[in-house]
Order: structure tokens, then C-alpha cells, then sequence
């Protein structure tokens, strides 16, 4: 590493993050993202039923870190108080309303806001700003907070417009589930071992994290905007959106990628972030799919981020009922010409492609041609 800054990223990995993923089963992708919203600076949503670890991972990750950190599990009733501070009763004497935030969230370095889609009117802008701008404001009373970063966990995706907005501000979202079957075994081993003694904190503090942070303006994305832009308007294409203000932040991620990986320079790989961009669970496989489009533009590389070398692979089961289903709406409808199933037809032609059995590789990519040809036909 040319840059001694850049060592943090390696103590941040190999004291912090490795750590976490020896500790906890089969959650190595929301540990990764955790490290990469931390450097990057935004915020993280993960969407998880209960006693799936969500709580667990960030109050490990707080544990490890030495500085201030902030969580609370919010209700419909929670105030602005209850996060925020009470007013400074010596101030309020004095005629003036000053908020006291000793060991609140205006002080914390780490936030984490359990059951996120709780949060009432009362509390909703105070957090908008919060999470935007990085901002506490109160009647005439304005600072700037202290947060590296957000994380939100909720049972359940928003419903109401004011809670998606609050939803929008966590650039990044990722799904906290039960292990599979097989690793329930060692669940259960590095459960009990957890229980048994506390975590070993490490020497690296948050204000190291934001000396990190200062180099994320440094990282040359020049080799890979141009690819980049056009990935986001395709995935503005396939129907999610993705604002210009959320482009521009995501860069940072791609920054942050690259940091942790020990580069100042970013490649293709590090377009992997943009997979946890979903406003429903519906969309991660076009985000695969398009993503991994992208990606595989660059050579695999020893120094590539792990989520970068990720072998999940696309169901050939789930492929094959969705190409099923494109066949059995050109036979009702006879026609060539809807546009959505065509767009349709051209992601999973993508996503057959990384299906690792080639048996069934084969099978689905011939099933794919059969559909064109059928498109080809209908529009004559």
C-alpha cells in the first residue's frame, strides 16, 4: 500500500470485519457491507425477520470499535428526546433552548435504529436530516452530528410515503435471514461460544475511520464511469429507480470498494455495491444480472473485494418458470410487440449465462433463442 492511510483499511479488515465473519455464521455479506457503508459513509437498511442477528452484527461491529455509539429500538411513540436529548434545564434557566446530546445521538460516531419504519411525524424530519445531511436541527439550534454512519433494521419494507422517503435515505439495503439448514450445527456452536465471553475489542477507533473517509476523493473512478453511467441507466431502464442524487452517492461506495481492497484506483469489481440498490426484494436478480454485465468487463483479480468474487449463482429453476411464463404470454396475446417482455426476455438471457451447471445452462439458453424466435414470428 503506497499510502500509510490506506493500512486502516487493511486494520479495519483484518481486526474488525474478518473477525465478525469467524463469529457469525453465514453472514459475510451483510458484515462486508457494514465495513463498506462505514468507510464510504452512507447508510445501511437491512430487512430481516426476528432472531436472524440483525441487532446482534451491529452492536458486535460497536463493540469492536473504540468511540461513541448510539441505538434504540423505536416505537410510534418515540420523541424527539428519546434520540435527539432533552432540553439543557441550565440553559432553559438561562433563557435559552439549547439541547443537552451528552450520550445521545448527535454524539455517536455509530447509529443504529432498530425497527426503523416505527418512527412516527414526530421524529420523521429530525431523522430525514439527520441522515441526509448529517445535521441536528432544532428551532434556532443547529450542528453538525457526529455519524459515520446510519444502519436501520426493520421486519418489513414501507408502506406509507413518509416512511419511504426515510427508506430512500439508506443508500444501500441488504436481507437478514435464517442460515441454511446445513450450517445450523455451527450456528449453534459459535452462538453459545458468543454468549460465554465478551467481545474483543480492537485498537482501531472511529476517528481512524474518518481519516480513511479523506481518501475516498482520491480514488480514480475514471476507468469506469463511463461503464457506470450507462449501468445506472439501464437500471433505470429495467424499472428501478435510481435518482441523480443517488448516483453521485454511490460513488462513494465504488470509492470505498476500492479502499478496502487497498487501491486508489477503481475497477469494474467494485460495481458490485449497486447490487444492494433494491426497493423490493423482487429486483435483486435484475440488479445481479445487470451488475454482472458490468463486472465481468475486467479480469478477476487477487485484490478484487470479496462481494466482487461472490459464486451465488442465479436459480436455473426460478430462470426456467420465468421464461415459461414469457412463452405462455405470447401465446394468449399473440403479439411481439409488448415491450416488457421483451426487456424482460434480455435480462434473463443475462442471467442464464452465470448458471454454473452447463447441462442446464445449455437448456436454458436454447429455451432463450426459442423466445426470440417466437418474438420474431409474432411481430411479422
Amino acid at each position: 500500500m503506497s499510502d500509510s492511510k490506506l493500512e486502516i483499511s487493511q486494520r479495519l479488515a483484518a481486526e474488525v470485519l474478518q473477525p465478525m465473519k469467524q463469529t457469525f455464521v453465514g453472514k459475510d455479506e451483510i458484515i462486508d457491507l457494514l465495513g463498506i457503508c462505514l468507510v464510504g459513509g452512507e447508510n445501511l437498511f437491512i430487512l430481516g425477520p426476528p432472531g436472524t442477528a440483525k441487532s446482534a452484527l451491529v452492536h458486535n461491529l460497536a463493540a469492536r470499535l473504540e468511540g461513541d455509539t448510539f441505538d434504540y429500538l423505536l416505537t410510534r411513540f418515540t420523541e424527539p428526546n428519546e434520540l435527539f436529548g432533552p432540553f439543557d434545564i441550565r440553559k432553559l434557566r438561562e433563557g435559552e433552548l439549547l439541547t443537552n446530546t451528552e450520550g445521545m445521538l448527535p454524539e455517536a460516531s455509530l447509529v443504529f435504529l432498530d425497527e426503523l419504519l416505527n418512527a412516527n411525524s414526530a421524529i420523521l424530519n429530525s431523522l430525514l436530516t439527520a441522515l441526509n445531511e448529517r445535521m441536528f436541527r432544532r428551532g434556532k439550534e443547529s450542528r453538525p452530528l457526529k455519524a459515520l454512519m446510519f444502519v436501520g433494521a426493520s421486519n418489513h419494507l414501507p408502506e406509507d410515503d413518509a416512511l419511504k422517503a426515510l427508506f430512500d435515505r439508506f443508500l444501500l439495503r441488504v436481507h437478514c435471514g435464517n442460515v441454511a439448514a446445513e450450517q445450523l450445527p455451527e450456528v449453534l456452536a459459535a452462538g453459545w461460544k458468543l454468549g460465554q465471553a465478551p467481545v474483543a475489542p480492537s485498537a482501531l477507533h472511529f476517528d481512524e475511520i474518518r481519516i480513511l473517509q479523506t481518501l475516498l476523493g482520491r480514488v480514480d473512478l475514471a476507468a469506469i464511469r463511463t461503464d457506470y453511467s450507462e449501468l445506472v441507466h439501464r437500471i433505470r431502464h429495467a424499472g428501478i429507480p435510481v435518482s441523480d442524487r443517488r448516483a453521485v452517492k454511490l460513488q462513494r461506495l465504488v470509492a470505498a470498494s476500492a479502499l478496502l481492497c487497498g487501491r486508489l484506483t477503481a475497477r469494474h469489481s467494485d460495481l458490485w455495491v449497486l447490487r444492494y440498490i433494491w426497493d423490493t426484494e423482487e429486483q435483486q436478480e435484475v440488479l445481479q444480472a445487470l451488475v454482472q454485465n458490468v463486472m465481468s468487463k475486467s479480469e478477476p483479480a487477487v485484490d478484487d473485494h470479496a462481494r466482487a468474487r461472490s459464486t451465488d449463482g442465479p436459480d436455473p429453476e426460478s430462470l426456467a418458470r420465468d421464461l415459461d411464463y414469457i412463452g405462455e404470454q405470447l401465446k394468449s396475446d399473440g403479439s411481439g410487440a409488448n415491450a416488457y417482455l421483451r426487456d424482460r426476455l434480455g435480462l434473463l438471457e443475462g442471467r442464464c449465462q452465470w448458471v454454473a451447471d452447463e447441462v442446464k445452462r445449455d437448456f436454458l439458453t436454447k429455451r432463450v433463442a426459442e423466445l426470440w424466435a417466437q418474438f420474431k414470428v409474432s411481430s411479422a
